[in-house]
C-alpha cells in the first residue's frame, strides 16, 4: 500500500460480510488521517482502513493494547469494538472503533490552561508499569541519542529561524540528560495535535493509538509543549507530579523534536507535496516557541 484511498462501497461490502449487524448504519467520509482512512459510522462507531505499508501492524497493536488499556482512561479513545479480518475484499486488517467526538487540535488548538490538569491525569493513568510483551517502538519511547539523525535533518528545515540556535540547545541538554531508570511504562507514543480531540477550547479525547509502546514517560510528557497553551507546562508537571528534573529536560527535547517533525510535514503541505499536512506547521512553530519560552 502506499497512502490507498478507498471507497465507501468498499467500506460497505466488508461490514456487510464481517459484521452484518452493523452494515445499514450510515457511513460518512471523514477528512484527516494519515496511515488510515476513516469514515464515520452511525453516531457512535467509526471504520478505519489502513492506507499505507505500516498501518496495518500499527492497527494490530491498538487492536492488541487499547481494550486493555482504555478501562483505566479518563477520556474518551477509539477503543476497538470489532475487528475486521483479511479477506478477498481487502487483504489487510481494518477496525470498527469508537467514535470520539470533537475537532482535532490542529484545527482547533487547546486554549483552556486547565487543560493541564485533565492531560496530566490522563497520563497519569496510561503511565503505568508495561507488560514484558508490549509493543517496542524503533522511534519512541527510546534514549534521544538514537534519534540525532533525523534531528540534524529537521534542524535543516529551520535554519533560517531565529530560534534555530536555542533550539539546538534545548535538544542537546535533552541528550546529555540521564536517560530514563526505570521500568518500561505505558505510551501513547504519538501526542501531538491531529492525534487528540478539542471541544470548546478543551481537550476532549484522545486518538490513534497505533503507535503505543513501552518506555521513556518523556516521549508523551512532551505534550505539555506540544498541546497545552502557552504557560501550562508547568501548572501540567505540577498536576503530573512524578517526573524529576531529568525527565522534564528529555521531554522538552521531545517536543523540539516533535515540533521539527510537524513543521517539515506541514511545510510540505503547503508546498503541496505528497504526504504533507498544511495546519502541521503552525503547530509545530506554536510548539517550538513553547518549549523555548520555558528554556
Amino acid at each position: 500500500m502506499d497512502e490507498a484511498t478507498f471507497e465507501q462501497d468498499l467500506v460497505r461490502a466488508l461490514l456487510e460480510d464481517q459484521h452484518p449487524d452493523l452494515a445499514d448504519l450510515e457511513l460518512r467520509d471523514v477528512n484527516g488521517g494519515w496511515d488510515n482512512q476513516l469514515w464515520r459510522l452511525g453516531e457512535e462507531l467509526a471504520v478505519r482502513l489502513p492506507r499505507t505499508e505500516r498501518a496495518p501492524a500499527l492497527l494490530r497493536t491498538e487492536q492488541t493494547w487499547l481494550p486493555v488499556l482504555a478501562k483505566r482512561l479518563p477520556l474518551p479513545t477509539p477503543t476497538p469494538v470489532r475487528i475486521g479480518e483479511p479477506s478477498s475484499l481487502f487483504e489487510h486488517t481494518w477496525t470498527i472503533a469508537r467514535w470520539v467526538e470533537g475537532e482535532p487540535a490542529d484545527h482547533a488548538p487547546i486554549t483552556r490552561i486547565d487543560a493541564a490538569e485533565i492531560l496530566a491525569e490522563f497520563l497519569g493513568a496510561l503511565h503505568d508499569q508495561a507488560p514484558a510483551g508490549a509493543a517496542a517502538n524503533p522511534t519512541r519511547g527510546i534514549p534521544l541519542a538514537g534519534l540525532q539523525e533525523g534531528v540534524d535533518r529537521g534542524f535543516e528545515v529551520i535554519a533560517d529561524h531565529a530560534s534555530a540556535d536555542s533550539a539546538r540547545e534545548v535538544w542537546e541538554k535533552a541528550v546529555a540528560a540521564p536517560v530514563w531508570p526505570g521500568a518500561p511504562l505505558w505510551l501513547h507514543g504519538d501526542l501531538h495535535p491531529a492525534n487528540v480531540v478539542v471541544r470548546d477550547g478543551m481537550l476532549a479525547g484522545v486518538i490513534d493509538f497505533g503507535e503505543m509502546c513501552a518506555g521513556d514517560p518523556a516521549t508523551d510528557l512532551s505534550a505539555a509543549w506540544i498541546l497545552l497553551p502557552a504557560g501550562a507546562a508547568s501548572r501540567f508537571f505540577d498536576a503530573y507530579g512524578q517526573a524529576d528534573e531529568a525527565t522534564i529536560a528529555r521531554a522538552r527535547g521531545w517536543a523540539v523534536l516533535r515540533a521539527l517533525g510537524l513543521i517539515g510535514i506541514g511545510r510540505n503541505g503547503r508546498l503541496g507535496l505528497p504526504g504533507g499536512k498544511p495546519t502541521w506547521e503552525p503547530a509545530g512553530y506554536a510548539t517550538l516557541e513553547r518549549a523555548l519560552a520555558a528554556n
